[in-house]
Formats: structure tokens, sequence, C-alpha cells
């Protein structure tokens, strides 16, 4: 399996970003899809998981209502949506992909995840 991510740059705040995350691989729709993030100094920190057996979601306490993880079977595809950004969300965004047995609580770690994308750069201009 392997992950393309895409869709950073630069942008104000306030201002919105989709990412994309593209997968190759037969079994994506059965991998769990991750979003992490790590800015300059700190650790990497989670951001946003959706499952793969019925798409629900779950998101950090300082994205949730902002941020938005889709994901497209079809295309092999999953998104994150990220409006009224701050400051505080610059950082290095990545993709990861987590096997169908694990369960939510364990997918805020990055050690749950298989696979990792290499990161795509969001920065948030004050």
């Amino acid at each position: 399996v392997q992950l393309q991510a895409s869709g950073g740059g630069l942008v104000r705040a306030g201002g919105s970003l989709t990412l994309s995350c593209a997968v190759s691989g037969r079994t994506f729709s059965y991998y769990h899809m991750g979003w992490f993030r790590q800015a300059p100094g700190k650790e990497r920190e989670f951001v946003a998981v959706i499952m793969w057996s019925d798409g629900s979601t779950s998101y950090t306490d300082s994205v949730k209502g902002r941020f938005t993880c889709s994901r497209d079977n079809a295309k092999n595809t999953v998104y994150l949506q990220m409006d009224s950004l701050k400051p505080e969300d610059t950082a290095v965004y990545y993709c990861a992909a987590g096997p169908p047995w694990r369960i939510v609580t364990d997918l805020r770690s990055g050690a749950s995840y298989n696979y990792w994308g290499q990161g795509t750069q969001v920065t948030v201009s004050s």
C-alpha cells in the first residue's frame, strides 16, 4: 500500500484547504484512514480518522467543527477538508492507513498505522 498526500499550501487565517491522500492497492476500502500533523519542534499529533466499516469519524478536540474527514472508496482517496484555519494549524500533515481490526481509540496513536504518506505542508498566516 502506498499513500500520496497532496493539497497543502499557504493560506490566511480563516481560510480553507482540502488535503487529499491517494492510496494504491486493492484493499483501500478495508483500511481505517487517519490524518496526523507535526509542527516544527513538536511531536506528531492525531488529527482525524475515518473508519473503513461505516465511514464514522473521530477528531482531536482542537479541530472539531472545523475539519471534516471523508473518503471515496471508488477513487481510493481520503480527504481532509480544513475550514476556519488558524496559525496553530500550521504543520506537515500526514495520512496513514491502519488495519481493519483496530478500534477507534487505538487509532489516535500513530503506532496503530501500518502505512504512511510523505506529508504535505500546511502554513496558515495570521
